[in-house]
């Protein structure tokens, strides 16, 4: 059956470890869903996929086939679009995707993650997810000992240079013009030797296609094996403003993400939200249990809905069938 024609148990906008994950365990609930993907996942960089139980390494495309082809195995439904809006119609979920397609489904789920919008620092872009990077406990283990530099972009950078110490004893945090250090807060730098550098930079020094340090503005350079930044992480569930739902700033940094409650669900009924949509800082092994997670409490909402629907049919001497 074309999926246009299809009223889908579950739509999952977005599929990545969160969507997917999402995806299977719907599918072995016997429901009927569907997952929508744009590609773009934040990681697609990456060489590989750590902190990821057993499946240390693996590359990201090769993670994500992977689920694809559970989700298959399961009888679940994948379809490559981006949604454009969503609305509601007799009681139901209504998505209108890039291609001018629809599709229709009685719960949402929100998995279409964040973009990470990159400090504006010439090489940066190219350079990301190999020596410029972000995360310490996915990258961390790969660039022990190595001379790490932390180009500051806040308050919490002090917090960020002192963890990156954790893997190697050669840090440097690059104020950058963005932080001014306190009494405090430079001891606990001096103490655990995290060496500090003022001044603004300004780009990237590259040697045979490896990071080999930063230059500042006043003509100096900083010597460097890796760069860790912080990038403002952006929501991509605009699709969701039709239905009066917007993502909110972060508290902890620059960024958006969709508010949820402990099982995932959003303000909005019927719609959920997981992985990197509601928790920016999940890393793969987190963002899948999230969808796992919101797959349940989707389930037991769409039961109890099956169950009201029997008893009324009960109640009116029809007979209920049972449709999955």
């Amino acid at each position: 059956m074309n999926y246009q024609e299809q009223l889908f148990d579950v739509a999952v906008i977005g599929g990545g470890p969160a969507g997917l994950s999402a995806g299977v365990a719907l599918a072995r609930a016997l429901r009927s869903v569907l997952v929508i993907d744009a590609g773009g996942q934040r990681n697609l960089k990456a060489q590989g996929v750590h902190g990821f139980l057993s499946r240390e390494g693996v590359s990201p495309q090769e993670l994500l086939a992977a689920g694809r082809d559970e989700l298959a195995e399961f009888g679940g439904t994948a379809v490559t679009g981006l949604v454009k809006s969503a609305r509601r119609e007799d009681g139901h979920f209504v998505l209108t995707l890039d291609d001018g397609s629809t599709c229709t489904a009685r719960r949402l789920l929100i998995t279409s993650g964040v973009t990470d919008e990159l400090p504006d620092l010439p090489g940066v872009a190219e350079r990301w997810g190999r020596d410029v990077l972000y995360c310490p406990y996915c990258h961390g283990w790969e660039i022990r000992n190595q001379r790490v530099g932390l180009l500051a972009a806040g308050s919490h950078a002090v917090l960020q240079a002192l963890t990156f110490r954790q893997w190697s004893p050669d840090v440097t945090l690059l104020l950058n013009g963005a932080v001014t250090l306190s009494p405090g807060e430079a001891e606990q730098l001096e103490a655990r030797s995290v060496k500090v550098v003022d001044g603004v930079v300004r780009g990237l020094v590259v040697q045979d296609d490896r990071l080999t340090g930063v230059s500042l503005d006043d003509g100096s350079g900083v010597a460097l094996d890796v760069l860790a930044v912080s990038p403002a992480t952006v929501s991509k569930a605009n699709m969701l403003q039709t239905l009066g739902l917007e993502p909110e700033d972060l508290e902890e940094g620059p960024g958006t993400r969709l508010q949820t409650d402990e099982s995932g669900l959003t303000q909005c009924p019927g719609v959920w939200a997981a992985g990197n949509a509601t928790d920016v800082s999940a890393q793969v092994m987190t963002a899948a249990a999230a969808g796992l997670k919101a797959a349940a409490a989707i389930n037991a909402d769409l039961v109890l809905e099956d169950t009201r629907q029997a008893v009324e049919l009960a109640r009116a001497g029809t007979t209920a069938i049972p449709a999955r």
